[in-house]
Parts: C-alpha cells; structure tokens; sequence
C-alpha cells in the first residue's frame, strides 16, 4: 500500500484545480522538436526527498517519515527505498540520484559499511528494473561524517584522504552497477575557514590528485558515465575550492582535468556565489562543459542554502533559454535538489512540491521555445555586436590586427559612436511571453 495518499499525478491542463495534477507538464507534449520529458530528464534527489527532516540552524526536524522505523538497519534502509521508487513512479520522474551514506546506513567500519552499501543496491536494482526508472548519477556524503570535518580530498590528514578515496571507488563502483549515467564530485567541505593554518596549494594539488585517480579507476571498470564537479563558494566552509563555475573551470584547466568533467550547476549555489543561475549556466555552457543541473532556489535576503523547490517563471524560463540553446542534455538532467518547507510536513506535500517543480519548467520551456521562434531578442542582439561582422572587428576576431594597426584605426576614424544597449526594452520584451 502506498504511503503517499493520492493516485499517480496526471496531466489535466491549465483549467484544473486539482492540486495533485499537472497543469503544464505534459510528459509527451513535444516543444521545439523533443518531448518535455526528454528536455527536462527529471530526477528526484533521495536525500531531501527520504530523508529530509525539515530541520533547520534553529529546530529539530518536523517531517512524517512514515516509511521509517526510527532505526539505521540495513533493512530499514531497504524498505525507505522500495518506497521511494513507489514516490517517483507516482509522480512520473524518471530519474533519481543518491548519496552512499542517505541510502544505506555509515556502520562502524568501512567494511561493514561498503556491505550495507551493497545490501540496499540489490533493492535498488530490483526496483529499477521493475520501474523501469533510471540512476541519473551518484556520489559519495564526504562532509557529514566527523572525519571529514576540515575536508576529505583536502584533508590536512593523509589518513582522512584515504578513507574518503576509499569511499568515493566503493560509490562509483555502486552507480556503474546500477547503470548511472553520470557521478558527481561535491566538495562540500573542500575549502577553508581560515588561511592562516591553511595550505592552498598543497590541498588543491591533492585534489587534483584524487580526481585523477578517480579518472584513471572510472577507465579500469569501464564505467561510461559522466563525471561532473558541482560549484558552491561557501556553507559550510568559509571558502570552497569549487566556489563557482568560472572557479570550477580554472581549476579542471589547471590541473589537466577539463576533458573529463563537466560541471553540474545548483540554483541556490549561484545565488550564494552572487550571481544568477543564467550567469552560471551560462560560463558552463560557453567552455563546453555544462552537464546536468540541481533545480531549486533560494531566497537571496536568507544568508544560506535554502534548497526551496523553484517556483519561478522567470528563472526556469532564463535556465531553459540557455538549455534550448545547447540543444538539450547529453549527459544529465534536472534532479531536483530541493527540500519541501519546514512547515510542509506531510508526506503527501513532496508530491505537491515536485509537482509545482514540474510545471514551472514546462511553463519555463514553453515560455523560452516562444522567445527563441519570435527572434526578436536574437535579432538585437545581433545588431549589437553588428560591427564584429565586418572591417576591424572581423580582423580582429581573425587574428589578423595588432595594437599598432589598432591604434591607426583609431586615429584615421571618428570618435565611436555607441549604440543604447536597450536593458529596458530587452526586460519588457521577455514580460512579453511571461
């Protein structure tokens, strides 16, 4: 019997009032020339969504966990998730990702936890394979345990570094098994609070280290998938190495990784960074390295990672414009990295919250396919940088001018005449079609 108190959700349009239906997305609608699933390829985060406790730096949790017995059994764990593939069936999202320590219980030793491990991916084998859902990508909790408490693969301690390598084989190992698409690297404590007992150059080149290794082992087992990096500049650290996309980008460039990585962008972690999701996406896209995304967002006056399930046109439109103009994923997809409000306690409220979650990126999708048909933002644009298409902006994009055949330009023309950027009209123009 199900645990969630509603039928499977449903497509019954704009003019229904049932909350527990989607009123935009429709899985088989075709937008722009693929359907809105294959667009968006949802994924549902386990850890918000099993075991997220509503719990936050002033209270202890307030969420019904019906599904839990109270206890970190193996068995325990088995059942959560044999409900959590009833939960994602019942909402129609085809894809999930995972954390090793949210799906299986951290025993008292490696070995025994490496069992427990393995013990719930028979389950989520057998689940998979009668749902026919799929593992979006995997990853490894290196920042909750105590050991990791001044960070895993920039410990100051070798022995810290070890454990979590040891941690991270035994994780990729579990998401090739169950066929992952994709595994992520989340430094969530990769950084300092202080420089003065820091070394940054010596943690950033053991980094480095670990994520060939994990390169070079990902080749040994043959795993196919992608592996991503996801930004984040700080909380709980006061700094992290991975503090945004441009940051991240450096870094893989620096340390010859970027051919092996793309990055995985999370709405509340640009908003952190002081940018926005656009900015983001954006910087991935640009270098070639955008992968997958964690849909969610935060509240920008909150000093911290609110993990709010995204609720606004305007962002899923902006993050859509610049999926659509990458023409899709290849790699990941939209996992939902986001966690119902403290005060929506009950289990039926996760459904809810994925479903406004979905229809506000099939608005966002349908809204952003409408920009890009009627042009007229591409086309100012275009007109903007007009003078890169010809004369000196066209030699100068070729390579073929120096300073000094600039500074003849210079002196032989007038002064430039620039054009107005039109910012009000642009932001009136995308008002148009939301």
């Amino acid at each position: 019997m199900s645990l969630f108190p509603c039928e499977a959700v449903k497509y019954e349009g704009p003019g229904s009032k049932n909350p527990l239906s989607f009123k935009h997305y429709n899985a088989g609608e075709v937008v722009a020339g693929k359907t809105m699933s294959e667009w968006f390829r949802f994924g549902c985060a386990y850890w918000h969504t099993m075991r997220g406790t509503g719990a936050d730096p002033f209270g202890s949790g307030t969420a019904s966990h019906p599904w839990d017995d109270g206890t970190e059994s193996i068995t325990n764990a088995q059942n959560r998730a044999r409900v959590f593939f009833d939960f994602i069936d019942k909402v129609g999202i085809d894809y999930y990702c995972f954390h090793d320590r949210d799906v299986a219980p951290e025993c008292a030793t490696l070995s025994e936890s490496n069992k427990a491990l393995d013990a719930v991916a028979d389950v989520l084998e057998e689940e998979q394979k009668r749902t026919g859902k799929k593992l979006l990508w995997g990853t490894a909790c290196l920042f909750v345990h105590p050991r990791y408490q001044q960070g895993a693969a920039t410990s100051p301690n070798a022995q810290v570094y070890a454990y979590a390598a040891a941690q991270v084989k035994k994780a990729m190992e579990v998401t090739h098994r169950l066929g992952g698409e994709g595994y992520t690297f989340w430094g969530g404590r990769e950084g300092y609070t202080t420089l003065l007992n820091t070394n940054m150059k010596r943690e950033l080149d053991h980094l480095a280290r670990f994520l060939h290794m994990a390169v070079d082992y990902k080749k040994e087992i043959g795993f196919k998938g992608q592996f991503y990096i996801e930004p984040k500049p700080q909380e709980p650290t006061t700094h992290q190495y991975d503090s945004d996309s441009a940051a991240c980008l450096n870094f893989l460039r620096e340390y010859d990784l970027l051919e092996h990585f793309k990055l995985n962008i999370e709405t509340n972690h640009a908003t952190l960074a002081g940018h926005t999701m656009e900015h983001e996406l954006t910087v991935a896209y640009e270098a070639g390295a955008l992968g997958s995304i964690d849909a969610n967002m935060g509240t920008p006056n909150v000093g911290w990672d609110t993990d709010q399930f995204p609720t606004d046109l305007y962002l899923t439109t902006q993050t859509m414009l610049v999926l659509m103009k990458m023409g899709g994923f290849t790699t990941g997809g939209l996992n939902f990295d986001a966690k119902r409000r403290r005060e929506s306690w009950e289990p039926v409220d996760l459904v809810h919250a994925h479903v406004v979650g979905m229809d506000a990126f099939a608005r966002g999708l349908k809204t952003a396919a409408a920009i890009r048909a009627d042009g007229r933002i591409d086309q100012f644009i275009a007109e903007r940088y007009k003078t890169w298409d010809s004369g000196v902006g066209a030699e100068v994009e070729a390579g073929k001018t120096t300073l000094a055949g600039l500074e003849q330009y210079a002196l032989a023309n007038p002064e430039p005449m620039v054009a107005s950027g039109r910012q009000e009209m642009i932001e009136g123009l995308l008002n148009e079609f939301i």
